[in-house]
């Protein structure tokens, strides 16, 4: 016959375990002998390891008292509800330590891993650090928003940053966000990008340069954090806008305004 020691010891389990699984129920309480103290024979082992086993494999103790007194084939049924939510769990928790991973390399928080690399591109091409922020602003919300396409949206985009055209706009893009919203030298940058973009109209289709349908709020939305995050921005689009062009996150050609 065992002590309560000698019984935690042979199921791998802490004496409060012991007493813990008494007191919930699970694990019967032999009687006393006649020095007072709780002796155990091999089925409470038995009875314990069992215990331990389920409680191990995150079952929850209401359920392993459940299980205890199953049968055979009603204990094998529920091992096998307990194994596929334990592999549902498994997935999640494996979810969960790819973001954490992803939290490291900062646009991977929100964003898939092709958008990232689109970005990543964007900074080896010298595109300036403002406009990544807003691109990486922009397609948060894209990705939030409309998940299913923004492998084909970036796939466009990947297409694009194949031309050497686009990287010379987003050069010139990023000198002209270089100088205050006043500086007469956007003028001359607006041109640059309204010639660019109306050759690129002319190649490829207007459908091409404005790519991205989306309703106007969100297209609102995704300006509205673009100008807050480059602001010399707003003015550039004014400009272009007299050059027959306007938008930044849709581009759309309208009738040259008067120029100021």
């Amino acid at each position: 016959m065992l002590t309560i020691g000698e019984l935690a010891s042979y199921a791998g389990v802490t004496v409060r375990a012991v007493r813990h699984y008494h007191a919930r129920g699970l694990l019967p309480e032999p009687g006393r002998d006649h020095s007072g103290y709780r002796r155990y024979d091999a089925a409470a082992v038995i009875e314990l390891i069992r215990i331990r086993t389920l409680a191990e494999a995150g079952v929850p103790l209401a359920r392993v008292r459940e299980l205890l007194g199953a049968g055979e084939d009603e204990f094998v049924a529920a091992l096998a509800d307990i194994d596929e939510r334990l592999r549902a769990e498994i997935l999640q928790r494996q979810r969960h330590r790819e973001r954490v991973a992803r939290l490291a390399s900062g646009d991977g928080l929100a964003l898939p891993p092709e958008v990232v690399g689109y970005l990543d591109r964007l900074r080896e091409l010298g595109v300036d650090r403002r406009i990544v922020r807003a691109d990486r602003d922009g397609w948060v919300l894209l990705a939030a928003h409309s998940p299913d396409r923004v492998e084909e949206w970036i796939s466009r985009k990947r297409a694009q940053l194949a031309d050497p055209r686009l990287v010379r706009f987003y050069r010139t893009l990023s000198d002209a966000l270089g100088h205050a919203p006043d500086d007469p030298r956007l003028a001359e940058l607006a041109d640059e990008l309204a010639a660019y973009i109306t050759q690129l109209a002319e190649d490829v289709g207007e459908d091409q340069v404005d790519d991205v349908d989306l309703e106007p709020s969100l297209v609102t939305l995704m300006d509205s954090l673009a100008f807050d995050t480059v602001p010399p921005a707003r003015r550039l689009i004014e400009l272009l806008t007299e050059r027959g062009w306007t938008g930044w996150t849709r581009l759309e050609r309208v009738d040259p305004q008067p120029r100021s």
